[in-house]
C-alpha cells in the first residue's frame, strides 16, 4: 500500500476543484480573501515546476449576487442567464488575482458532449496540453450557461474527475465546505469519524455519501465518491478537504495529514 507521502510526492500534473460554498460568503457574496490565498497558493505550486489546472463552480452565484438575486434560481433560463452574466465577472476576478502573482491564466468551458465525442474530446486535450506547455494556468467551468443538461443534472466535482483524466494528472484535490469523507454525517452525528485514506471504493464507503451540503452549490459527498471512482479508475490520486482552510493546498503537498486520500489504481 503506499503512502500518502509517495502519492503526494510524486504528482506533477495537479486538478484542484473548488466549489461555491468556498469561493462564497453565506451570503452568496464572493469571497475575495480566498480567492487570493487559493491564487497565491496555486501560483507557488505553478513556482515549483508543477502543471496546475483549477476547476472552478461559482458563476451561476455570482451572476445570481449580480442581478441581486437573494436565492438560488430555479428555472433552467434563470440558471442559464446568471451563468452568462457570472462566467466572464468570475474569469476577470480570477485573471486579476492570478496576475498579482506573475500567472497567465485561460479559461476553457465544456459540456458532456465535449467529453463523449471523440473528436472534441482530443481537441480539449491538444488545447489543456498545449496550454500547460507554455506555462498558462487553465481555469474550467462548464458551460452552464448552455447546457441543459450540464446545469440540470451536472457537477463540477464530476466534471473535475473528468479534466483530470483527459489531462492524465496525478492529483487531484477537491476543495468543499467539510473536512473529507466521514463514517456518518458529521453535522448529525458528533461521534463520525473521518476517513483519511480509502484505498478501495467500496459499497461501504459508497454509503458513506450524503445529499448536497450547501444552498449555493450542488454537489454533495455523493459526487464525490463518484468523483473518486473517475478519477482513481484513470490513476490519479485523489484528495477531498475543506477548501476554508486558508493553507489547504500548501498543507496538502506538504504530506501533513489532513482530508481524505483515495488512491489511484494502477
Amino acid at each position: 500500500m503506499n503512502t500518502r507521502k509517495e502519492h503526494i510526492d510524486k504528482a506533477k500534473k495537479i486538478v484542484v476543484k473548488v466549489g461555491t460554498s468556498t469561493l462564497t460568503h453565506e451570503n452568496g457574496l464572493l469571497n475575495f480573501d480566498r480567492i487570493d490565498k487559493l491564487a497565491r497558493q496555486l501560483s507557488d505550486l505553478h513556482n515549483q515546476g508543477k502543471e496546475v489546472i483549477l476547476v472552478t463552480s461559482g458563476a451561476i452565484g455570482v451572476g445570481t449576487a449580480k442581478l441581486g438575486i437573494k436565492t438560488k434560481p430555479e428555472t433552467i433560463p434563470e440558471k442559464q442567464a446568471a451563468a452568462a452574466i457570472g462566467q466572464g465577472i468570475l474569469l476577470h476576478i480570477y485573471e486579476k488575482f492570478f496576475a498579482e502573482y506573475g500567472q497567465i491564466v485561460a479559461q476553457i468551458l465544456l459540456t458532456k458532449d465535449d467529453i463523449n465525442n471523440k473528436t472534441r474530446y482530443n481537441n480539449a486535450q491538444n488545447t489543456f496540453n498545449e496550454l500547460l506547455s507554455q506555462g498558462v494556468i487553465p481555469i474550467v467551468n462548464e458551460n452552464d450557461a448552455i447546457a441543459i443538461h450540464e446545469i440540470k443534472f451536472g457537477d463540477n466535482d464530476t466534471l473535475s474527475a473528468l479534466v483530470a483524466s483527459i489531462i492524465d494528472a496525478d492529483l487531484l484535490i477537491l476543495l468543499s465546505d467539510i473536512d473529507g469523507l466521514y463514517d456518518s454525517d458529521p453535522r448529525s452525528n458528533k461521534d463520525a469519524k473521518l476517513i483519511s485514506h480509502v484505498e478501495k471504493i467500496t459499497n461501504e464507503i459508497e454509503s458513506f455519501g450524503g445529499g448536497s451540503g450547501s444552498k449555493l452549490g450542488t454537489g454533495g459527498m455523493y459526487t464525490k465518491i463518484k468523483a473518486a471512482k473517475i478519477a482513481v479508475e484513470h490513476g490519479v490520486s485523489m484528495i477531498i478537504a475543506n477548501g476554508s482552510d486558508d493553507n489547504v493546498i500548501k498543507d496538502i503537498i506538504s504530506n501533513k495529514e489532513i482530508g481524505t486520500l483515495f488512491s489511484a489504481q494502477k
